[in-house]
């Protein structure tokens, strides 16, 4: 005869599931502050990349269109890139047509960027590609290695935990998206959140 196996079909304890939840509670509070850096420094570099953006398409739009181009940053880290008259008596800078825009409400709403010189919040691009003082009363520095200078950072974030970025524009209308260090010399703005970046020289990140 075959003998029946009873089989018993065991749960867990209501300890067991208080012991799970109480490790996963824990789990979860030490990791959100992590978490949430992240995320603010994601929507840093969100921003600078955009802001990046925004510039090369003016330029490029302007080499195109052999016409004059601005790019306008704001409000926030939003911008438009417009095509204009060229800078002369009776057509000075006038908007043509509006070329693109971005939102800063798209994905870096806690991000800010501070402006060097002050104030420099238009950049025109020449039908070749340079970028001209015609349109703007920003005295820029013709001595400095860069002529512009963006500096990318959060607004909710200390300078301990901050990881900034800066986007420098020379007047032949290069510009370079990079990671602030201590002691840059060609640093127009230096933040405080600079020291963070501890990349070794020949790291292409580092300005």
């Amino acid at each position: 005869m075959l003998s029946a196996v009873t089989i018993r079909e065991r749960g867990f304890s209501l300890i067991e599931l208080m012991v799970v939840i109480t490790v996963l509670a824990v789990l979860t509070v030490l990791g959100i502050p992590s978490f949430m850096e992240m995320i603010q420094n994601t929507q840093v570099r969100t921003a600078a990349e955009s802001i990046l953006d925004g510039l090369q398409t003016a330029r490029s739009e302007a080499v195109r269109r052999n016409a004059y181009t601005q790019f306008i940053l704001g409000p926030g880290t939003g911008w438009a890139v417009n095509e204009i008259n060229p800078p002369t008596a009776g057509l000075a800078c006038a908007t043509v047509s509006t070329i693109q825009t971005r939102s800063g409400e798209e994905g870096s709403q806690m991000a800010t960027v501070d402006i060097m010189p002050a104030g420099a919040t238009t950049v025109t691009f020449t039908p070749l590609g340079w970028i001209t003082n015609n349109c703007s009363a920003i005295p820029y520095d013709a001595a400095q290695p860069h002529w512009i200078q963006y500096n990318i950072g959060s607004s909710v974030l200390d300078s301990s935990k901050e990881r900034p970025y800066e986007i420098r524009i020379s007047n032949n209308g290069g510009m370079r998206m990079c990671t602030p260090w201590t002691g840059d010399a060609t640093d127009l703005n230096p933040r405080s959140s600079a020291a963070n970046w501890r990349l070794p020289a020949t790291d292409p990140r580092r300005c």
